[in-house]
């Protein structure tokens, strides 16, 4: 009798804790497959430390073959699912195709950098919701400061950087940016006693809008003594090769603006062609696709109903992503006559937020902390966290502490490689100039001409409405 298939679609916070709990679970009594364009599982909340040139990048990557040796791993990009044929089709990352047939299917695909119809943001933005994004964002921090140095003119421009939305990413890409141009203003000081300026903008009254009001208040604080220019109820109108026309009416000039406005689903979930809510996939408290029993969606991509707040949904955050994942998990194999199934419940386990040095803003199981126990907590939990790689995060960390950071820019990823309409934040676009240059930078030969047939992230249209509530 053959074993039932498993197929599980993204390995993010929701995916990768879903096929290692199954993998747990089954004990080999289920063919269990993972669907992922890259080989890793991103820790996401580091990120913006790789950025900021305090992690190389492969720390916060989690090898999936290594960490889940009982999944089969198949590299490539999902483009449809027949619902009655039971197949997943998808693109490899040479151009071909392929499909997998399943028994089961956990969809869980993620989000992508949220959109608004403001003039300008498309071209000269760029997000940060993958690795790619931030090896750009590093390389491209450590160019403008360099050129801000020799050259008068576009000094003030130059060295101004202007972040979109003030939650948990835009908060940390700020902090953390505003000690990075620090350090290099120190070893290299900028013509006429210019220093660095960065800026936090978000329509919120307040930094951190969705979490408690105490961490709020110290991000903000440390926000402001340590340089930043935040501003709260502005945002962006318009944006332009020269800077970007905020609300009130200010024009900054600036070559870099950092797009940190929320999530949306992966556009992916409309093609599957059940009902959404707020372009998420409607499930019940099994998360269970209503009318498909075969069908799990989990994370970003489910719209799973908050038991505990009656009327709600669960936030797109990566602290639910990962419970669903387990939750997911559990069902499916109780579908298979392992275990007994389970609806999604959810305890608060409260926030932290790294802002670099020793300064964070932590709140574990709703208490808040002071100063520096802030900053140890939420470095402890990063490493508890994390399903790899803790030693060389540790490692990274007290390196950083004692050795002056690395400011070179390598070059491995062009503004035109991390478009922010994209539905493929993980990857960098595929070789090929382009025909216009995000960022306001000058055009760059990408090198030989692109293989035709291995296609660029695809872009797929999703409702401007649906809110920012969380990062995962």
């Amino acid at each position: 009798m053959s074993r039932p298939r498993i197929v599980i679609v993204g390995a993010g916070f929701a995916g990768y804790r879903t096929a290692r709990t199954l993998s747990r679970l089954t004990r080999h009594q289920a063919d269990i497959t993972l669907l992922n364009p890259t080989d890793y599982f991103l820790y996401l909340p580091l990120l913006p430390q790789v950025a900021a040139g305090i992690l190389e990048p492969r720390r916060v990557t989690v090898s999936l073959a290594d960490t889940l040796p009982h999944v089969r791993l198949v590299l490539g990009e999902a483009d449809g699912i027949d619902l009655d044929g039971r197949t997943v089709h998808y693109a490899d990352p040479e151009g071909g195709t392929g499909t997998l047939s399943y028994d089961r299917l956990v969809i869980a695909v993620g989000s992508v950098n949220k959109l608004l119809p403001i003039p300008g943001v498309a071209e000269h933005a760029h997000g940060f919701r993958g690795l790619p994004e931030a090896l750009y964002l590093r390389d491209h921090v450590t160019r403008q400061m360099e050129l801000a140095g020799g050259d008068a003119k576009d000094c003030a421009a130059r060295c101004t950087f202007v972040v979109v939305g003030a939650g948990y990413t835009g908060t940390e890409v700020a902090a953390h940016g505003q000690l990075y141009t620090d350090a290099q203003v120190r070893k290299h000081p900028l013509r006429q006693g210019m220093r660095p300026r960065w800026l936090l903008l978000d329509i919120a009254p307040r930094v951190l809008p969705e979490m408690d009001e105490r961490l709020s208040r110290t991000a903000d604080r440390v926000l402001r003594q340590r340089g930043v220019d935040v501003r709260m109820g502005t945002s962006v109108k318009e944006a332009t090769h020269d800077g970007v026309l905020l609300s009130d009416g200010e024009f900054v000039e600036t070559r870099t603006v950092v797009w940190c406005v929320g999530v949306r689903p992966d556009p992916f979930v409309e093609g599957v062609g059940q009902p959404l809510e707020r372009g998420r996939l409607v499930v019940d408290p099994y998360l269970q696709v209503p009318g498909r029993d075969e069908v799990f969606a989990c994370g970003d991509a489910a719209a799973a109903p908050d038991l505990n707040n009656p009327g709600s949904l669960t936030p797109m955050t990566a602290q639910h992503a990962w419970r669903h994942g387990e939750i997911a998990a559990r069902n499916v194999a109780a579908s298979l006559g392992i275990g007994r199934r389970r609806p999604y419940r959810h305890r608060d386990l409260g926030f932290v937020v790294d802002l670099g040095g020793a300064k964070a803003a932590a709140n574990p199981l709703g208490v808040p902390l002071p100063g520096p126990l802030a900053g140890l907590v939420t470095r402890g939990y990063h490493l508890a966290a994390m399903p790899g790689n803790r030693l060389r995060v540790a490692a990274d960390w007290f390196l950083d502490t004692v050795l002056p950071r690395q400011a070179v820019q390598l070059g491995l990823v062009r503004s035109w490689s991390v478009p922010l309409d994209t539905a493929s934040p993980e990857l960098a676009r595929v070789p090929g100039r382009p025909e216009s240059q995000p960022g306001g930078e000058p055009a760059e030969s990408p090198g030989p001409a692109p293989d035709t047939t291995a296609p660029g992230p695809v872009k797929r249209p999703a409702p401007d409405d649906t809110p920012a509530e969380g990062d995962s």
